[in-house]
């Protein structure tokens, strides 16, 4: 069922099915809820999910021109008290885990544990920052149809590519949807979050990591040091995903999910 809610003057809407524990689907940079569809399909019952489009992608509003990871956290937590959902397990891909990561700093009593999927606690380095301010010039000339031909097919591994053309195209879709003031919004807020290793250290929280060996956008070296940062984690390495792991090798990464939300519900 799609539903709405208002939050600093602007619509956020969410998708939520299914009754029982709750859990949580932040999408990415690009995307929007409908990116989930095909993982969501694969959840069984017994289980209540809430996917939202995060505020500036799909059929969310944009407030300015800039949304905090903080305020895409203070969107889940209005969409938590409207439902009157009193813990989530929450996940967040690629941009989806910033806002988790701020959601797990804030708001940690609302959650049963978390994951970053293709994700990171680290705040933006300069070479990415400037990646951002290209970005974002490019939206304002009109040419955001350039970001999504060449972000979209690196977003999967190379040998996924050309063995799951329906799949790239739908992602190149879903992203062709967001707005330009919204992807410029999306961009100035990663841009200036800030580092939150010492929310990932906390062991009070359960986690679960997971990582494409194949991933264009944060290669294993880089996850490796999220590992070592967290070792009370569990931990999924994907040897034949990039960066859309649920999209990629679903048949993987169900079980830990369920494995996960089996041993804190």
């Amino acid at each position: 069922m799609q539903k709405r809610i208002e939050y600093k003057g602007i619509r956020v809407v969410y998708t939520d099915r299914g009754e029982g524990p709750c859990l949580v689907l932040l999408h990415g940079y690009l995307e929007s809820g409908e990116i989930w569809d095909n993982f969501a399909e694969r959840i069984p019952q017994g289980y209540r999910l809430i996917i939202p489009d995060l505020p500036g992608h799909g059929r969310s509003g944009t407030w300015g021109a800039m949304h905090s990871m903080d305020d895409l956290a203070g969107a889940i937590k209005a969409i938590l008290e409207e439902e009157s959902i009193e813990k989530i397990f929450l996940v967040g891909h690629s941009m989806g885990g910033y806002v988790v990561m701020a959601f797990a700093e804030l708001f940690p009593e609302k959650l049963l544990g978390y994951s970053l999927f293709h994700s990171t606690c680290f705040a933006d380095n300069d070479d990415k920052k400037l990646n951002r301010d290209r970005e974002i010039s490019l939206v304002l000339c009109g040419r955001k149809r350039q970001i999504v031909l060449v972000n979209i097919p690196k977003s999967f591994s190379m040998d996924n590519v050309d063995l799951m053309p329906e799949e790239v195209e739908r992602a190149r879709r879903i992203a062709l949807e967001n707005s330009d003031p919204g992807i410029i919004a999306l961009l100035n807020g990663m841009k200036a979050r800030p580092d939150r290793a010492a929310v990932l250290k906390d062991p009070a929280l359960p986690l679960l990591l997971i990582g494409g060996m194949k991933d264009n956008y944060m290669p294993p070296e880089v996850f490796d040091k999220l590992v070592a940062l967290a070792p009370h984690a569990q931990v999924l390495r994907l040897e034949e995903s990039g960066h859309m792991g649920f999209i990629e090798e679903p048949e993987k990464v169900l079980p830990v999910f369920m494995e996960m939300l089996a041993g804190l519900t």
